[in-house]
């Protein structure tokens, strides 16, 4: 592989680690491989491509103690694929950079600090990051290592957007709406003004995944998000619940729910379309289900999101067009067909043979909202941000 400036990105989630591989040698952020190590396997493996070569590679360590273990047996095994020495950057996805960050930041010691104090704002995400980053930290003191914030994006939103009806000294304390999946946004407002200009300016898209949210867009800018203080709010997701009423955790709470990380467990692994449904969190698995409780899972996330849809279109004054990302939005025709008749009243009419191509534009000729679908890239997003820290010295 010849490559002269390597850099590496990682989004480290609480099952995964997605490692992506790409040559800054030109300038820009060229991806030349992709790499993922799963957690819940049995005998931890490194599987990867790079170029046209695919590669399996046994690891030693674990998701726990040994971890530094596995960062290091990962990076043994790319670099032997790489030329020697050209390893110039780390990049980091960060869930939360809390008032701190609305940008992408180099990692120092104060930044690392900072970035450690706000575990509380993200307790499931923040600590994964941060590992990597301490790892890498130990193993490569010699390359650059960045971070690429999901809340920076959306620091763009109204201070009305962004406020909980709570006392102002929660808010000023930082207790607000942040917003997530803002490195996916990014990609689809620089993947929309180059693709589809045409769609117009007023957008609302939406990262349909295992965690899932929606983001109004004007003019490439975020104006709101469904998720707010933290991951769980908006759209009900595979295992977590979206907008919840207070009240109902306080009756958890009286009825005997008062662990904390019991209510955290509950919250972010038992509810969502695997609580609604008691079978599986997995929309394929739902689809396929001949079961009631699975249509009523589908049918509940797919209103939901339309009526996401609908309230953001309150905050742009108005909808032009409507993204599908991630990976049930991107490879799910269905899912978009049951969003869309819910949205019939607001003109929005899809061409079924586009939808079930997954083709970019999916609205029929009448439609009065253009409706695409669009890949989101997070990776090319952190690698693009941190080449852009590398050349600014």
């Amino acid at each position: 592989m010849d490559a002269d400036r390597v850099c590496l990105t990682f989004n480290a989630g609480s099952s995964t680690l997605k490692i992506g591989i790409f040559d800054a040698g030109t300038g820009a952020a060229r991806p030349i491989g992709k790499g993922k190590i799963d957690f819940d396997d049995s005998a931890l493996v490194l599987r990867y491509w790079l170029g046209d070569d695919s590669f399996e590679r046994p690891l030693s360590g674990d998701n726990g103690d040994r971890f530094a273990e596995v960062i290091e047996g990962s990076l043994d095994h790319l670099l032997a694929q790489l030329p020697p020495g050209s390893l110039k950057l780390a990049s980091h996805r960060v869930v939360h950079g809390g008032l701190r960050f609305r940008e992408a930041a180099a990692l120092d010691a104060q930044t690392i600090c900072d970035i450690e104090a706000m575990v509380p704002l993200a307790p499931l995400h923040q600590p994964q990051a941060l590992r990597v980053i301490r790892a890498l930290q130990d193993l490569r003191p010699d390359i650059l290592q960045t971070a690429s914030f999901d809340t920076a994006f959306h620091a763009t939103q109204d201070d009305l957007v962004r406020r909980l009806a709570i006392p102002r000294s929660l808010h000023d304390e930082g207790l607000r709406r942040y917003g997530f999946h803002g490195l996916s946004y990014k990609f689809i407002a620089g993947a929309l003004k180059r693709q589809a200009p045409e769609a117009g300016g007023k957008v609302v898209a939406a990262h349909l995944g295992s965690g899932a949210s929606l983001c109004a867009l004007q003019g490439g800018i975020s104006r709101d998000c469904s998720m707010g203080f933290s991951a769980l709010d908006g759209i009900p997701m595979a295992t977590r619940p979206g907008s919840l009423d207070p009240g109902a955790l306080l009756y958890l709470m009286r009825k005997g729910t008062r662990d904390q990380s019991e209510l955290e467990h509950f919250l972010y692994h038992a509810c969502g379309m695997l609580g609604v449904s008691g079978i599986s969190g997995d929309t394929r698995d739902l689809l396929k289900d001949v079961r009631p409780e699975a249509a009523q899972a589908i049918d509940l996330f797919c209103f939901r999101i339309a009526s996401e849809i609908g309230r953001m279109s309150v905050t742009l004054g108005g909808l032009d067009a409507i993204v599908f990302t991630a990976g049930i939005g991107e490879n799910q025709p269905e899912i978009r067909r049951r969003v869309a008749a819910h949205l019939r009243w607001m003109g929005l009419h899809l061409d079924d043979g586009r939808n079930e191509a997954n083709i970019t534009v999916i609205s029929a000729p009448d439609s009065r909202i253009a409706a695409l679908v669009i890949p989101t890239d997070e990776e090319q997003v952190i690698a693009d941000e941190a080449l852009a820290i590398l050349r600014a010295g």
